[in-house]
């Protein structure tokens, strides 16, 4: 693993087993002697488009830790490599889970979306390969983790948390896509709240921008079956769209 050294961040690649693809990895470190137990860590999917975006955050608002509860962050920006046509539907092979059958809705009908359902092989790749590396190159405080994603790596979030709770203690989905696959997701959160006991330590923040429609209503949907078994908050980011979104909400979904 060759390293390139931009300023506080580290890029390097990862070849993964599990996926067989070669994924971006940029690492910020905080240019302040670490905490006994280790820096707390933000792993940001998308990273293509969110890493610089969430470093900054982390970054400015860890000067003043008091009044921001942002305190001095690893921040681990997780991208697909390669051209913009194939990373867009790796992207959607990776963010998606297996299922026997896949029903679109009518606007993405007629789109070369790729192949679906790979988010099982992606995970083992998160958790078997990136945070292990993760934990031995870097101080990290494995007991604060958290995973962002946006969109359709929103909905990966979620399904992490719902197969996988343990694996982070912060789980960070902005305007996620549940309606991917007839809101398939929504049976995965139903089993979860039925099946899962010991959550006492896990923390959920869903947000969407108040002009994004229908997907409003489903992370309401998600709150109302969520927030009585996992610390859950929901923020309505008013006049925000799809695309405007992140920009607004990261900042209170890194504080939380």
């Amino acid at each position: 693993m060759d390293k390139v050294l931009l300023e506080n961040t580290e890029h390097f690649q990862i070849d993964s087993e599990h996926t067989n693809y070669l994924y971006d990895i940029k690492v910020s470190i905080p240019n302040v002697e670490p905490p006994k137990e280790g820096f707390p860590v933000y792993y940001v999917l998308d990273g293509n488009w969110y890493f610089q975006l969430a470093r900054d955050v982390v970054k400015l608002q860890s000067k003043n830790p008091l009044k921001t509860r942002i305190s001095p962050s690893i921040v681990v920006g997780i991208g697909h490599a390669g051209k913009e046509e194939d990373a867009r539907k790796k992207r959607f092979f990776d963010f998606t889970p297996k299922a026997e059958a896949y029903i679109y809705p009518k606007r993405l009908k007629g789109k070369d979306l790729g192949e679906h359902g790979g988010s099982e092989k992606f995970l083992a790749f998160l958790k078997d390969e990136l945070m292990p590396n993760v934990h031995k190159h870097y101080p990290v405080n494995q007991q604060n983790q958290a995973l962002f994603g946006h969109s359709l790596s929103g909905l990966f979030v979620l399904w992490t948390l719902f197969k996988q709770p343990a694996l982070f203690s912060c789980y960070l989905p902005i305007s996620p896509s549940v309606w991917w696959n007839e809101y398939e997701l929504y049976k995965e959160a139903e089993n979860f709240v039925r099946l899962q006991t010991n959550l006492q330590h896990k923390k959920l923040f869903i947000s969407v921008g108040s002009k994004e429609g229908f997907m409003c209503e489903d992370a309401k949907h998600l709150y109302r079956v969520l927030h009585e078994s996992i610390d859950t908050e929901i923020f309505i980011a008013q006049e925000e769209n799809h695309a405007s979104v992140v920009p607004t909400v990261l900042s209170r979904a890194f504080r939380y």
